[in-house]
Parts: structure tokens; C-alpha cells; sequence
């Protein structure tokens, strides 16, 4: 008697040919053509697959394999005058595979087999993409970002160095790495959704992987595109609302009672950003400017490197003020490491309070400074990556921020 789970792996392979099947049959209804294999081929040949590696294991299957093999070389050779392509020759081969490959792992079978499936029916997407929309600089980035995220920050060692053990190389490679996909989530957004929303949704988004970075990403594209400097700023100020959800999630979990003493500050502080980001958006600006962002590139590398150093030697300078001054330099050391990352000076600030080492009336006003340090800094990147008038448009937005958390923390608490 057969077992549950075998008719389940066995269900998967009839599935997986079915599935792909059926997109190489209406592929040959578009094209009146007469390809070699259809959708009973392929569910045949993906049960075939099962049935060997079950019954035969891999030496069974790779005489079939070798058999199947052959057999695509013939009707390729007989069909090469009428259609050059490979693609359903190489189909069969892969059902093969993937049935067989149902009688250990039908779960990951079943999902190449969709994907599959997926790639198949989008050819004509695809093809579009890749001749008519994807340019060879944005190819290159893309290429750029793979390499780094995939093969050098792996190989990267994880192991602090140099003065104060404050320089990390795999977070060096992170933030860098970090702050390319940034610039790629950007560029994504802006040429799927257009100018208007595409950069302020990409911003928010990329915010929450570093809202610092993003500031700087929003002023390399607006260095070129002078044009959309003002949608690009409310975009860069939007980064903020990431900056502050990230903030809630950091203290609500480490220490709750100190968000209860922040809650006029972050209310505060979200209306700002809000309230700025809209009158840079719904104002009128000058139009036509989306098109020259399909002509340059997702990111700079030279702009992802230079910020990544600078904070690097922010953080061995708060490194040194920790080690001078100990916990009693809460609040100098808020501000240093707020300039490269507030969350960390928040995360370190509510594991004090939890402790019992800092007073909880005494917490909110290191956390400010660290938000107030990380507003500077965002001001300081603005000017660097986007120019003067980037800057004019961002620091405004900044300052408007810092002052209204500080309104806030002046409210009744709740």
C-alpha cells in the first residue's frame, strides 16, 4: 500500500509538469507553431523523474536523463530551421529534474517549479526589460551591488580593530552595501511609480535600513536633477518617519515606561515631518524631470564609500568620549554616536534605564540630544551629497523637528 506522504510527493511532480505544461501549450497557441512537447509531455516527463529517482535512484535517473537528452537533440535539430530558441528543450530537461528532485524535497521542487512557470509566461516582460528599459549603467550597479552584498561582505571579517576596537570591517562593508540598496530602492521606486511618489515611498522605505543614508542618497540624485530638488527634499525629510517608528519599536520593546515620557515628542516631531514634507510636495515645482533619471545610474559608490568612512571615524570618536568619561558621559556620548546612528544611543539609553543605572525623568533628554545629533548630521550630509540648495530645503526640515520633539518633552506627560 502506498503512503500518504509518497502520493504527496507524487501529486507535487504531476503538478510541477502540469504547471509548466500548460504555459509551453498556450505558447504554442500564440504562435500556431508545433513545438515537440506540450503539456502532456511535460506532466509525463515530470512523473517519469519521480518514478526513476523513487524506483531507481541516480544511476536509473541519469540514463534516463542521457535518454531524454537525446531525444531533445533530435527534435531541436528537426525544429531549427522554424525556431531557434532552446527554451522548451531546456524546460523538459529541468521537469525532469524537478520531479525527481519531489522525492526528497517536494516543498523546494514544487517553488522552482513556480518560479519556473513564472520566468516562462513572462518572457515577453522580460525581454521588454531587458532590451528596452534596463539601461547598461544601471546594469552595471546592479552587478556592482550584487558583488558586494553577495561576495565581499560575506568574506568581510566580522572582528572589531583599531583604536577603542571601534572599527568593524563586515560593518564597514554593511553600511556601505546599505547604503547602495538604498540608492537602488530609490531609483526602483521613482521608475516604477514616476517622480512625484516614487522617491518619498522609496525614502520612508529605505529609512528604516538608515534614514542618515538616505538623506545623502536623495542629494546625489539631486545634485543631477536640480529640477526635482524639492520633491527629492520632501523625500529625504520623510526618511524621519522611519527614524521615528524604528524609535517606538526600540523603546516600547527595551523599556516601555520611557516611551510613556516621549510620547508628546514623537507626536510632536510626526506632525512636523508631515506637515514640511507636504508643503515641499503639493507646491508647485517645475515638471519634466523624470526622465533623466532612467539615464543615470541607481547609485554612487564613491558617495556610498565616503559617507561610510566618516561615520566609521564618528564612531571611534564616540568610542574615545565612552571610554574617557564613562556612564556619566551619557549625554555627550548620546550625541556622538547619535551623528552616526540614533537608534543605537536609544537602545543603549533604555538598557541604562532598565538597569536602574539612569533615572527614568533623566532619559528623555539623552535621547533628544541623540535624535537632535542625528538631525545635525542628516544637515551636514544634505550640504555634502546634494549642494546648497538641497541643503536649504532639507535643514529647515531638520531644524523644524528637532525643535518641535523639544516643544514636545515641555507637554504635560501621559
Amino acid at each position: 500500500m502506498i503512503e500518504a506522504p509518497g502520493l504527496i510527493n507524487a501529486g507535487a511532480a504531476l503538478g510541477i509538469g502540469l504547471l509548466v505544461g500548460l504555459e509551453r501549450e498556450r505558447r504554442k497557441r500564440d504562435k500556431g507553431r508545433r513545438d515537440f512537447a506540450g503539456l502532456r509531455t511535460f506532466a509525463v516527463t515530470s512523473m517519469l523523474g519521480y518514478a526513476t529517482a523513487w524506483a531507481g535512484g541516480a544511476p536509473l535517473l541519469g540514463f534516463v536523463a542521457l535518454a531524454l537528452a537525446a531525444l531533445i537533440i533530435v527534435a531541436y535539430w528537426k525544429n531549427l530551421a522554424k525556431d531557434a530558441g532552446i527554451t522548451s528543450e531546456v524546460a523538459l530537461f529541468a521537469v525532469l529534474v524537478l520531479g525527481a528532485l519531489c522525492v526528497s524535497e517536494p516543498a523546494l521542487a514544487t517553488a522552482m517549479g513556480v518560479v519556473m512557470a513564472g520566468l516562462l509566461a513572462s518572457r515577453q516582460a522580460l525581454h521588454h526589460f531587458a532590451r528596452s528599459q534596463l539601461t547598461a549603467t544601471e546594469l552595471r550597479d546592479g552587478l556592482t551591488l550584487l558583488i558586494a552584498a553577495l561576495v565581499i561582505l560575506p568574506l568581510a571579517p566580522d572582528r572589531y580593530l583599531g583604536p577603542y576596537n571601534a572599527i568593524n570591517l563586515r560593518t564597514f562593508c554593511a553600511l556601505t552595501v546599505m547604503l547602495m540598496a538604498v540608492g537602488a530602492l530609490g531609483h526602483v521606486a521613482v521608475r516604477t511609480l514616476g517622480t512625484h511618489y516614487g522617491y518619498a515611498l522609496g525614502a520612508i522605505a529605505s529609512g528604516f535600513a538608515s534614514a542618515t543614508m538616505t538623506v545623502a542618497a536623495m542629494g546625489h540624485i539631486a545634485a543631477k536633477e536640480p529640477s526635482n530638488v524639492r520633491l527629492l527634499s520632501a523625500a529625504a525629510v520623510l526618511s524621519n518617519l522611519a527614524t521615528l517608528a524604528q524609535m517606538v519599536l526600540i523603546l516600547g520593546v527595551m523599556e516601555p515606561a520611557l516611551l510613556r515620557w516621549l510620547v508628546w515628542p514623537l507626536l510632536c516631531g510626526l506632525m512636523t515631518v508631515l506637515l514640511y514634507a507636504g508643503v515641499l510636495m503639493f507646491t508647485r515645482t517645475r515638471a519634466r524631470a523624470e526622465e533623466r533619471i532612467k539615464q543615470g545610474g541607481a547609485f554612487s559608490l564613491k558617495l556610498a564609500l565616503t559617507v561610510v568612512v566618516a561615520m566609521t571615524v564618528i564612531t571611534v570618536m564616540s568610542s574615545a568620549m565612552l571610554d574617557a568619561f564613562g556612564r556619566g558621559g551619557v549625554a555627550a556620548t548620546a550625541m556622538l554616536s547619535g551623528l552616526v546612528d540614533a537608534h543605537a544611543s536609544m537602545a543603549s539609553i533604555a538598557s541604562l534605564v532598565k538597569a536602574g543605572l539612569l533615572p527614568l525623568e533623566a532619559s528623555a533628554v539623552p535621547v533628544l540630544l541623540a535624535i537632535s545629533s542625528n538631525s545635525l548630521s542628516k544637515c551636514a550630509l544634505a550640504w555634502f551629497s546634494g549642494g546648497r540648495l538641497f541643503a536649504a530645503h532639507v535643514i529647515p526640515g531638520q531644524v523644524l523637528l528637532m525643535l518641535a520633539m523639544w516643544a514636545g518633552l515641555l507637554l504635560p506627560n501621559i
